[in-house]
């Protein structure tokens, strides 16, 4: 069954779809890579004010600029406090949020910025009276924390830089040697980021993580005298946050996280319950607290707390009470919700259609004080902006709106829209549809993507297929939410995308809505396998596009290095050995076995990090003109330099309007690309011919 909340009424609306009537704006590529994001959001000892950092790309650049700000919570604009330095992200391309902690008086904000190739902590006057950096070690402070009076600072550091590049410079002059810590198959000098400049990496401990050279020495702690700038070393010092709190032997379930109360000993604490029933995780959450020692804890039995996706906790200041947010595994549609510990009561704050939290992230906790909540709202059609949330009554009050122009643009258009359906089997996805513009003077081409779609969607997980431009341009788009539980069996994980895909193509192209002959598909990481596994195992898709290698017997090779702990992992995550060992298995999993069922033109745009993983099966494709390959310098898992991503939207775009549309861009910068692609297509049509 198809069923579609569009969450506004229209008029002549055909099996709940509608067009829109009014202008329609462009929605370029470049102005969802522009979207201001936001992080750090934190709330001031007395209530009144509100700390955030704004993040945006600038193309001319190639940077994020970040500006820490201050505003209180009944102002109608922030104050801009002071330059948040360089935005530096998680080795996998994810960028990290904003660190930033109050001083008790309420009159400074501390943080952490990397400026001028230095991580120190700052100290910015909540005035806008000014800022500097207060550290100023030899090393990059990697943690800090504020002492309860606020007289100290304290924070930890490592290797000094000069220690790191001295390090780096002398395995470049007698030759690096290869063991299980270098992530052989990218550069090995200086070959991508960390800590914000180019580095030498070598493997972390989780999986394919990275760190830098001295990575491993310990944490050296110091403490900063805040008002006469003696500094001296804390030998053994233990911070007082620690990540989280140790929970009660005997707990029930698996502990996922937890944390103190304010002022107090209780812990609110999230655990996992439940049958596994082929997961890799329980299914369900229990929300409880633990009291001081001696007594049991409290469950929260309201039918708000059980069997509900618990995925965030918090204390409400001065109050017996405990925030959760509650985020549907299905639409990834967030809630705020009040557990008051001992009366037993729960009620609902605000429900939203998107994301309610700190940022981009679904885990990322609003600012909370006694009053309010601050989070940052951002739906499918609403970009990030700042929210006061009222704790008494769940009134919305927005706070800043930096990215309004643009969500009035992709109202003018025709907006995404909720869109539920089943598959054969009753399980119910969810999605976000962009129709196409045009769409009414027939069925559209689709584009699909496949993984996780909270919040503002831009692109799907990675961002690299512009939504809203590739409905602009006249392909209607559909962003699918993976099946809720991640699967033990990898070939289960992969069937569920392909028959979200197949049941949802079968359902629109029944409506009339879109063209089943002209369906493309792109995804990243285990997006990226979907899609190839979609285009190997079904005759759904006319081209597809892929930001990331998949499991193949090269990437076995260069990976195995690391040793048990990868083969460990391969083992749990996807049930193969060596392709020796688990022949059939890799027979099934990989598209290196399958070339000769792959009849859609592929374009696969890599990370240098990791592209030679795929060679085994990207240059058969290659030489027989059935794919392009692009690979984008000192970029990791997820690109995220701003060039780039433009590059890779763009691209991307022109690849759909050319397959599904048999369209081209004039532009004379793109000639090549096109022949190129009429080549393929020639070819194509003498491969493939009945």
């Amino acid at each position: 069954m198809l069923s579609i909340d569009w969450g506004r009424r229209c008029a002549g609306a055909l099996m709940g779809l509608c067009v829109l009537a009014g202008p329609v704006h462009a929605v370029p590529p470049r102005a969802l890579l522009e979207v201001v994001d936001f992080s750090g959001v934190t709330v001031s000892p007395d209530g009144a004010h509100v700390a955030f950092r704004t993040e945006q790309a600038s193309v001319e650049r190639n940077v994020y600029d970040t500006v820490w700000y201050v505003q209180g919570l009944a102002d109608p604009l922030p104050r801009r406090i002071a330059d948040g330095g360089a935005l530096l992200h998680q080795t996998a391309g994810n960028p990290l949020e904003g660190q930033v902690t109050w001083s008790p008086d309420g009159q400074w904000i501390y943080y952490l910025a990397q400026i001028d190739g230095r991580a120190d902590v700052w100290r910015a006057a909540a005035n806008g009276a000014g800022a500097a950096a207060i550290t100023e070690d030899a090393a990059d402070v990697r943690a800090f924390e504020l002492s309860e009076d606020g007289r100290f600072l304290r924070y930890s550091v490592g290797a000094t830089r000069e220690a790191v590049i001295e390090a780096e410079q002398a395995e470049y002059d007698r030759g690096i040697r290869i063991d299980a810590g270098v992530p052989i198959g990218q550069g090995l000098f200086r070959s991508g980021k960390l800590e914000g400049r180019l580095a030498t990496q070598r493997f972390g401990e989780a999986w394919f993580d990275r760190r830098f050279l001295l990575d491993t020495e310990p944490d050296h702690w110091h403490e900063l005298n805040l008002a006469t700038g003696e500094r001296r070393a804390l030998p053994g010092f233990e911070p007082r946050r620690a990540p989280t709190p140790v929970l009660p032997r005997g707990v029930e379930g698996d502990p996922w996280t937890a944390v103190r109360e304010h002022h107090g000993t209780r812990v609110a604490a999230l655990t996992r319950i439940g049958e596994q029933a082929g997961n890799m995780a329980r299914p369900d959450v229990l929300l409880s607290v633990f009291p001081v020692k001696g007594r049991a804890a409290t469950h929260c039995e309201s039918p708000l707390c059980r069997q509900q996706a618990i995925t965030g906790v918090q204390w409400r200041p001065g109050h017996d009470e405990v925030l959760f947010t509650i985020t549907d595994p299905k639409t990834l549609a967030q809630s705020l919700n009040l557990w008051s510990v001992d009366v037993g009561n729960v009620r609902v704050v605000s429900q939203a259609r998107g994301l309610l939290n700190g940022g981009r992230y679904p885990a990322m906790p609003c600012g909370l004080s006694a009053d309010a909540a601050v989070c940052i709202s951002a739906e499918a059609d609403q970009p990030p902006r700042l929210e006061r949330i009222s704790l008494h009554d769940g009134s919305p009050h927005v706070l800043f709106d930096p990215n309004a122009a643009l969500a009035r643009d992709i109202a003018h258009m025709a907006p995404p829209r909720l869109l539920r359906w089943t598959d054969e089997s009753g399980y119910e996805y969810a999605g976000h549809f962009y129709a196409a513009k045009g769409s009414g003077e027939g069925p559209a081409p689709l584009f699909v993507t496949y993984y996780s779609c909270p919040g503002f969607v831009r692109g799907g997980v990675g961002n690299e297929w512009p939504l809203a431009s590739l409905a602009v341009a006249g392909i209607s788009a559909l962003c699918i939410n993976q099946r809720q539980g991640f699967a033990v069996d990898a070939i289960a994980r992969h069937r569920y995308g392909l028959e979200a895909t197949r049941s949802v193509v079968d359902l629109l192209s029944e409506a009339g809505i879109v063209d089943r002959t002209r369906v493309g598909m792109g995804g990243l990481s285990f997006g990226s396998a979907v899609t190839l596994w979609t285009a190997t195992e079904s005759d759904l898709l006319a081209a597809a596009s892929s930001a990331t290698p998949v499991v193949s017997p090269l990437y076995h090779l260069f990976a195995s290095m690391k040793g048990d702990g990868f083969a460990e992992g391969l083992q749990t995550l996807w049930q193969l050995g060596s392709p020796e060992e688990t022949p059939d298995r890799w027979h099934a999993l990989s598209p290196a076995f399958k070339l000769d069922r792959l009849h859609a033109p592929v374009l696969f745009q890599h990370s240098e990090q990791e592209y030679l993983y795929g060679m085994d099966y990207m240059i058969p494709l290659l030489r027989e003109r059935r794919a392009e390959l692009y690979v984008f310098p000192h970029e990791p898992h997820q690109k995220f330099q701003p060039r780039h991503k433009l590059a890779v939207y763009e691209r991307n775009l022109d690849w759909f309007r050319f397959w599904l549309k048999d369209e081209e861009d004039p532009a004379p910068a793109k000639a090549a690309q096109y022949t190129r692609w009429q080549e393929m297509r020639a070819r194509q049509a003498v491969r493939y011919q009945p």
